[in-house]
Parts: C-alpha cells; structure tokens; sequence
C-alpha cells in the first residue's frame, strides 16, 4: 500500500471491501431464508461480485501490482466452493441415438400481452422447439395460445390454473408418459408437476419445477422507479416463499423410485440455498457439459442463471447448450443424456 499512489489506495479499498463481500457471500447457500432472510438477498448480487473482482485484478495485473492476489484468491475459493459462473469448455462427448434429450423453457404465456412487439412470436417460440426436436420439452408459464400446435408431440401432461387465462406447467414427451402428478404449492400459482416416462426398459421421472416469482421487471427503467424498501421486502418474503416450496418438492423427491431429472425456472441463481437443498447430490448439466455465462434470463446488468436441468449419476451428460433468442424474458436450456445401467 505504501508504494501506492492515492486513488490506487482508494481503489485497492473499495477492492477489499467487494472481495470481503464476495467471500462471505460463499457462505449463502447454507442459510435458510427463512432465518437469513436478509442475507440471502445478496445471493443476487453474486454474479455482479464475481465480475466486479475479475475486473480488480485485471485492473491490477495490467499494472503489475501484488494487489491483484487479493481478487484472485478470492475467486479461487469461490471457483472450488460454488464452480464458476463461467464455464470455459464444454463436453468432448458427441450425442448420438441413444441419448435423451431435454429442453427446459419459461415460454411467458407464448407473449399473450405482447411485451415482445413484434408479431408472430409464438409460432415463432414453436418452430424453434420443433426444429431442435426434443425427446422432452418442460414448459414454465404455459398457455393453450389458440396458435400454438405442439402436436409433434406424442404426449403430454399439463397443469394449468387461472380463470381468465388459463396457465401454468406442462411437459410434453416422445416416450409414453405412464404416470403423472403435480406437487401443490399453497397460496400460489406456482407449483412442481412431474412425468414417469418409459424409454427402452427404462422408466425415468422428469421433474418440472417453478418456484415463486421475484416481481423484479428486467427494465432498467422500471427497476428505477420501484421503492427500494418495498422492493426489499418483497424479495425477502419471495425467498422464504421459495424455501417453503423447496422442502415440499424435496420430500417428494425423495419418494421417486426412479433415476430423475430436475427442470425448472427457480427463480433464484446457482448460489443459493433452494439451488443447493434441489440439485443435492445431483449433476447440474451446464457445470459438466455447457460453456459461456450460461445466462437464461434477459437482465441487463450482468448474466443471471436461474433455470436449470440437474439430472442423477446415472445419466453421463453429453452436451448442453443455452440459446440465445429473445421471445420471451428467458432463454431456452438444452441438455443431451446418456443412460448407464
């Protein structure tokens, strides 16, 4: 610090402030909400701490400073304890016939209110499914739009509530869906819904999970008009709301008698407690075979990753990919499966 000039000493502070922050943030995914609720509101902002570090030590390798090991340290933790929030290379594995493949997608009721102003957009969203064939399609935010035909599927389960629009859950599948069930969430319209389906000699469950929604509008604009207190408060209570949800689904779970896969939009990212207490001894797809940010919902201010695809052991994942088109406020997730006995 001595050798420092003055605004590299300021610099370097607010550096070790944010590189504190980022440390204890480690620490979020093993406090409940609904005892931390306050605390686990940072897990948000962790993505945003993760950058703002990366961007300190390039600051202080381009100057060839020692400070730089301070942000380095840090994120080499955090590489070790959570896996990074960039993946750098994929899976070497190429899918062939024998894989399952899966797409998990928040579609936004098909642009029903037209936030997206352009026309067209669900037959658009449709084709798009249709032209990457997945063997199981897990939709959040459904809708029977009266111009969406997704016939090329054989089969289907949905979970839909609303009186004047109908919406909810669905999963759509190639293979014969056996059996089916949803797991209630009260005082929402959220809820899980899952699908036993055969494959082969294979029964498998998919899982189709939606958690509580923020009510955070990804608009710049709007975000500023919001009242920082009420929008504090909010989240909180949505996160206590998400863990309650979490244990329901979780005591579920673990009544499957068979190999499973988790999709879902958790509203939350891959830092948090409902993300840890769901994925548990689980394979989260974008970890073993994707690359990139992984971002799955359209906010400006840094990637954010809160859908996933987490599947068992016994499914060697062989690809993933996270699509970058933009009708709807999320982003379509992709993963490949091959099937070990």
């Amino acid at each position: 610090m001595k050798n420092l000039k003055l605004i590299d000493k300021i610099i370097y502070v607010v550096n070790a402030l944010v590189a504190t922050m980022l440390l204890l943030s480690y620490l979020l995914p093993y406090f409940p909400p609904k005892n931390f609720a306050i605390l686990s509101v940072l897990s948000l902002g962790v993505p945003f701490l993760i950058l703002i570090n990366v961007l300190f030590f390039i600051y202080w390798l381009i100057k060839v400073k020692k400070q730089l090991v301070l942000s380095l340290l840090v994120l080499i933790i955090g590489y070790f304890t959570l896996g990074s929030l960039y993946k750098f290379s994929s899976s070497d594995l190429e899918p062939n016939q024998t894989d399952l493949s899966v797409m998990n997608y928040n579609v936004r009721l098909f642009n029903l209110y037209e936030w997206i102003p352009e026309k067209g957009v669900e037959t658009k969203m449709i084709d798009f499914i249709e032209s990457k064939a997945p063997d199981i399609l897990s939709l959040q935010e459904y809708h029977p739009h009266k111009n969406v035909d997704l016939s090329f599927f054989k089969y289907k389960f949905e979970k839909l509530s609303g009186k004047k629009v109908m919406n909810g859950q669905a999963i759509f599948s190639q293979y014969p869906i056996i059996n089916s069930g949803s797991v209630e969430f009260p005082d929402t319209s959220n809820n899980a819904i899952f699908v036993d389906v055969v494959k082969n000699q294979d029964t498998l469950r998919i899982y189709n999970v939606h958690l509580q929604s923020l009510g955070i509008d990804a608009n710049v604009d709007k975000l500023k008009q919001e009242d920082s207190d009420r929008l504090f408060k909010r989240v909180e209570q949505t996160f206590k709301m998400q863990q309650f949800q979490t244990e329901l689904f979780i005591k579920h779970k673990e009544q499957s008698p068979y190999k499973m896969i988790i999709c879902g939009d958790f509203n939350n990212t891959a830092f948090s407690f409902v993300y840890k207490e769901i994925k548990g001894s689980l394979n989260d797809a974008f970890k073993v075979a994707g690359n990139g940010f992984g971002r799955t919902y359209d906010f400006k201010f840094f990637p954010v990753r809160i859908d996933f695809i987490f599947a068992n052991k016994e499914f060697e994942i062989t690809d993933f990919k996270t699509f970058d088109n933009k009708f709807s406020d999320h982003y379509p997730i992709f993963a490949t499966f091959k099937l070990h006995e």
